[in-house]
């Protein structure tokens, strides 16, 4: 799907009356007679819990049955696990915190990513795990803090990630510092730029999106989308949609 044609399908989805409770698990209607691919947003907290969880899920939801992705929400972990996980060509982490599977959960989760699966970390995916290694790398890059409040900053896309040929976004949502800068790691789709954020401290190179193939499978991270009303800007319903096509294999760019 072209940059122009993912921000129409995002437009066009904003339009859309969708809504979800997280906890149990949901499916999104199929587009079409036939069976549509299949991604698991997995949205458990053990920390703190964000209040757009819910919107995010219902805007992951839309996204996908607009463009023939049949999308799951949970927050039971034990579905990770081989039979299961094998269900699904990918697998959103959405506002996750702290430690929110166990090690043979861990495990089959990593055997998944290994043989193909895609991932896909919202915000707070970043603020989880913290004691697996592994999930780390996967993500890119651990949270470290973030300013109080919200911040209006300056996003510019990079290596033409912007939707229907965007370089630069003006956006508000709490801004992630993160413990390492993973552009030495990842291919760094979107930045902030510093000038415009002068609470942060992650200096002259703020990398806020990301995606690589380093642990076998796909991975696309962003570090918007803590506040509720971001989930119905346009751009950033595009953004997700790039990062959902991706990781579930419908799409070569990240």
């Amino acid at each position: 799907m072209t940059p122009r044609l993912l921000f129409a399908a995002a437009c066009a989805v904003a339009l859309a009356n969708c809504a979800t409770q997280a906890g149990s698990a949901q499916v999104a209607a199929p587009a079409s007679a036939d069976a549509p691919q299949r991604v698991l947003v997995f949205s458990r907290t053990a920390g703190f819990r964000h209040d757009s969880i819910p919107v995010a899920i219902a805007t992951l939801q839309a996204l996908g049955t607009h463009s023939g992705l049949a999308v799951d929400a949970t927050e039971d972990a034990a579905l990770f696990n081989d039979a299961e996980l094998s269900r699904y060509a990918a697998v959103v982490f959405a506002s996750t915190t702290r430690e929110v599977l166990d090690p043979v959960q861990q495990a089959a989760f990593e055997r998944y990513v290994a043989a193909g699966g895609g991932f896909m970390g919202v915000h707070a995916a970043a603020d989880s795990g913290y004691a697996w290694p592994w999930y780390g790398d996967l993500v890119g890059a651990w949270f470290a803090r973030h300013p109080d409040g919200l911040q209006p900053v300056r996003v510019v896309f990079e290596n033409g990630a912007g939707p229907d040929g965007l370089r630069e976004w003006r956006v508000t949502d709490e801004i992630y510092d993160y413990r390492r800068n993973p552009r030495a790691f990842v291919r760094v789709t979107a930045s902030i730029d510093p000038a415009s954020h002068p609470d942060g401290r992650m200096g002259e190179d703020h990398p806020i999106a990301w995606c690589h193939a380093n642990a076998g499978g796909r991975a696309w991270y962003t570090g918007l989308g803590h506040d509720a009303a971001l989930y119905a800007d346009p751009v950033f319903r595009a953004h997700l949609l790039r990062g959902l096509l991706w990781t579930a294999g419908r799409s070569d760019a990240c």
